[in-house]
């Protein structure tokens, strides 16, 4: 039968051992139910436990080799241990223990070595949240779970639910025309249109303009570096993605750098009404004075939307630059991440039939002059 017991002398006394091999890889167990196996009689009734359990065929060498760690304690203090995550991860992780993780454990007697596929995929259809939402709670747990391999807690990260157990509906991108943005920024206070044209221009987050300071822009090589942003309220200095970005000032931008208003602060845009540090815009005020503007035109499309999306889904859609081209522009690190600002309009893709057409026409001309 498999197994065999062991003792390991330590100076005057020692302890005994269950010696289990799976594939060539040998464990030696000396804990029966948290004991140390201090007498023969403790390791045969543990060898009887895990033969049993190999019999039954629900053996699981993590059940022997760790100590049972209460899921929900875990969470809590590694959480409090993160502390090199974002403001608004750290919100969102707190969010998916508090509201979803921890009521879920509370119910089910789960220990943290016991967490499998089968657990995951309950735990997913309990979730009362959409596919987006879900996906986020589990990767909060994974996140935890990876801690947790890496200390020895658990001998490795067990398998999540496939993405389509999700069941994430695609994102629409919503966007107006170059047209109607450009009306709506107009309506914005004049004294208060500088941040947004310069939104519009250069393709980036509100977190990114709200965290810009005046040393970030260079006069010798008119460009601006993006090294920081905000972060549920905070600001932190890093983007979003963690990576340092170097954009060209727009020429169109170029005339309202002269009607910024001046401050003895470090931030690029400011306003004389703002009560926060350095007089910088926060982001509720940006959004407040959107929403007031697009209602003015009719228009019900949110900030992020009505400039960044607006902006990419217009160079595309409407002044024909290529996918590759707004990617380089946005500093996307992947494709598939611009592919979606092509959807929502045919114009591109008439271009390129136009391409096709004017190809085959000079090719027919070819064959016709031969």
């Amino acid at each position: 039968m498999k197994g065999s017991i062991g003792f390991r002398k330590i100076g005057e006394g020692g302890h005994y051992f269950v010696s289990w091999y799976i594939g060539k890889k040998q464990y030696k167990i000396n804990k029966y139910k948290g004991i140390i196996c201090r007498d023969r009689s403790m390791a045969e009734r543990l060898l009887s436990v895990m033969r049993s359990d190999e019999e039954n065929g629900v053996f699981r060498i993590e059940k022997f080799l760790y100590q049972a760690v209460d899921v929900i304690p875990f969470l809590e203090e590694w959480l409090k241990k993160e502390t090199h995550l974002s403001p608004a991860t750290q919100k969102d992780y707190q969010n998916s223990i508090k509201n979803h993780l921890k009521p879920w454990f509370e119910t089910h007697q789960v220990m943290l070595h016991e967490i499998q596929y089968d657990t995951l995929c309950s735990l997913l259809n309990d979730i009362k949240r959409d596919g987006k939402g879900k996906l986020n709670v589990l990767y909060c747990l994974h996140a935890a779970l990876k801690s947790a391999a890496r200390s020895g807690k658990i001998l490795h990260v067990p398998e999540f639910p496939e993405k389509k157990k999700y069941q994430i509906e695609p994102t629409v991108i919503k966007a107006i025309s170059e047209a109607r943005q450009i009306a709506v920024i107009q309506a914005i206070p004049i004294q208060h249109q500088p941040i947004f044209w310069w939104l519009k221009y250069h393709f980036r987050r509100p977190s990114e303009a709200l965290a810009l300071y005046k040393i970030d822009y260079n006069k010798e090589n008119d460009s601006f570096t993006i090294r920081r942003s905000f972060s549920n309220k905070k600001i932190v200095p890093h983007t979003k993605t963690h990576h340092i970005h170097y954009i060209p000032c727009h020429p169109d931008f170029k005339p309202w750098m002269d009607k910024l208003h001046k401050s003895f602060g470090d931030y690029f845009f400011t306003h004389e009404t703002s009560r926060l540090e350095g007089k910088r815009y926060q982001h509720d005020f940006l959004v407040d004075l959107w929403n007031n503007a697009a209602k003015k035109c009719g228009e019900t499309i949110n900030m992020y939307a009505g400039l960044k999306h607006s902006s990419c889904t217009a160079f595309v859609n409407e002044h024909g630059g290529s996918v590759d081209e707004l990617q380089m522009l946005t500093d996307h690190a992947r494709r598939d991440s611009v592919m979606k600002y092509t959807d929502i309009k045919l114009e591109a893709k008439r271009r390129i039939q136009g391409k096709v057409i004017a190809i085959r026409t000079r090719q027919q001309e070819h064959s016709k002059n031969n």
